[in-house]
């Protein structure tokens, strides 16, 4: 004799915000951001403004570090917009500012450290909201792998 057994699904709590404004300002917090690293953060790098490449030179790391830190910011900010990416990207751009905020504390003699900490918290709250994108991820790498 067959036993047929039922298969049990438990719908996926949901991490989206449940409103439409409350998803409309998660989204619009995210493009500011992602404009932020990408225009005002990336961008000054990435074209070796004497601003940035004078405090790289100070630290020691010159145009490679400065290259390098602009291409991951510019990679965090697109990645931003991308919604399986999303939560990841924050997670990303959260450790890079911690590396500022040491990296400023120390080297720098704490000029303009409250920055990095303050962009945290914006982007905490995306890489919890959107977790779920991480699940998606997931299952996206190890259908390609």
């Amino acid at each position: 004799m067959s036993e047929i057994t039922a298969s049990r699904t438990v719908p996926a709590r949901s991490t989206a915000p449940r409103g439409r404004g409350a998803r409309i300002v998660l989204r619009g917090l995210q493009v500011l951001l992602a404009l932020f690293y990408g225009v005002a953060s990336a961008l000054p790098k990435l074209i070796a403004h004497d601003s940035a490449a004078e405090a790289f030179d100070r630290l020691g790391w010159g145009s490679t570090g400065m290259y390098t830190i602009g291409v991951l910011e510019l990679a965090g900010a697109v990645a931003l917009l991308i919604p399986v990416l999303q939560s990841v990207a924050a997670i990303a751009l959260s450790a890079l500012m911690v590396g500022a905020f040491v990296v400023s504390v120390t080297a720098l003699g704490g000029e303009n450290a409250a920055t990095p900490l303050i962009l945290i918290v914006p982007l905490a709250l995306i890489a919890w909201v959107r977790r779920g994108s991480l699940t998606e991820l997931r299952r996206l790498a190890r259908r390609g792998a």
